[in-house]
């Protein structure tokens, strides 16, 4: 079956694992997937990750992070797509958004890579909104 926005897929399933509670969670592998997953870690919103060679293609298996490991409580907050196939949403160099004023992370599609705002202001460059987590 064909997924429309295979990004969006990963953040549902991110979103999903979290409020269930699950340790882990398995994900079709692609680049920019990879480079999502990599953010993630680096900012701290999700414990790790590692791509996995399985037949018939390769996944990304990320482990989730919990506050609390009692009721188990989500680390991220909050987890949406801004730009999704039928509305792209590109921003340049000064128009880049505060997510809850520094708190939380754009993570954005540039000529550089995929980068968090904050690399994006500091690289001067804009590009394609891809999502915000906080």
């Amino acid at each position: 079956m064909s997924v429309t926005d295979p990004i969006a897929d990963m953040l549902t399933r991110i979103r999903n694992a979290g409020m269930a509670g699950h340790s882990q969670v398995a994900v079709p592998s692609s680049k920019m997937k990879l480079a999502i997953a990599r953010i993630l870690k680096e900012e701290g919103f999700v414990r790790d990750y590692r791509l996995v060679e399985e037949k018939p293609r390769p996944i990304i298996r990320i482990w989730l992070k919990y506050v609390d490991e009692k009721p188990r409580q989500h680390i991220i907050n909050h987890l949406e797509r801004v730009s999704k196939p039928g509305c792209r949403v590109y921003v340049g160099k000064k128009e880049i958004p505060w997510v809850r004023s520094g708190l939380g992370i754009a993570i954005l599609s540039t000529p550089k890579g995929i980068l968090t705002d904050r690399q994006a202001r500091r690289l001067g460059v804009g590009g394609e909104v891809v999502c915000r987590i906080w």
